[in-house]
């Protein structure tokens, strides 16, 4: 038995560490977003704080400036290193991120306090609802709906169930500026009674195909 509580215990404690590396993974780089950078070998190339512009764009010494907005850290790190290919030889990129912008969400239906935030930390799925207070006993957990403005007619479709029970880390997204977090108590839209209250006409979804 105590076997088995130590392996729990375990697995717990890995699906914490792997959050965050999964979020970062997926989480797209934008204005007022802060990177650490560097380069193994050169210290000369050891940026601790560079912000993106509000054009998305960075400098880096030696590759100048690159196009940052939309980019995960890894695919940063790829434009990076391709670009430091023609001065250094193998180099090896390193990019966290220092400082986070904050990231304007709404969090509607059976939630405890329906409505906008702003997430100032990790810009994802779990961390929205539990900025809304968690959400209700009348939530359908498994069909979690995201609505983005360019995605209007395709809601993404989060289980929460397979996140917090198996440690599905591909269910918690990360979000976007603008994104609406939905649950409802049967995973359909009631879009002129939750939604449209709160955001404007660019997010009305008639449907959602089940």
């Amino acid at each position: 038995m105590k076997r088995v509580i130590r392996l729990l215990v375990l697995a717990a404690f890995v699906i914490l560490i792997a959050v965050p590396t999964a979020w970062a993974e997926e989480y797209r780089l934008g204005p007022n977003d802060v990177l650490t950078i560097g380069v193994w070998g050169y210290e000369e190339l050891q940026v601790k704080e560079v912000a993106i512009r509000p054009d998305g764009k960075l400098a880096f010494p030696l590759v100048g400036e690159v196009q940052a907005l939309g980019l995960s850290t890894g695919e940063l790190t790829d434009v990076l290193t391709k670009g430091l290919s023609n001065y250094v030889k193998d180099p090896k990129v390193s990019i966290n991120i220092a400082k986070l912008r904050t990231t304007r969400v709404y969090v509607l239906g059976e939630v405890v306090r329906p409505g906008m935030y702003e997430l100032e930390k990790q810009h994802n799925l779990l961390d929205a609802i539990g900025v809304a207070g968690g959400y209700t006993k009348n939530a359908a957990k498994k069909k979690v709906l995201i609505l983005r403005k360019d995605q209007m007619g395709n809601p993404i479709k989060a289980n929460l169930v397979n996140f917090l029970t198996k440690g599905d880390l591909t269910q918690n997204y990360a979000l976007n500026e603008g994104d609406v977090v939905y649950l409802s108590d049967s995973g359909k839209i009631n879009f002129a009674s939750d939604i449209l209250p709160w955001v404007s006409a660019t997010y009305q979804i008639m449907r959602v195909n089940d």
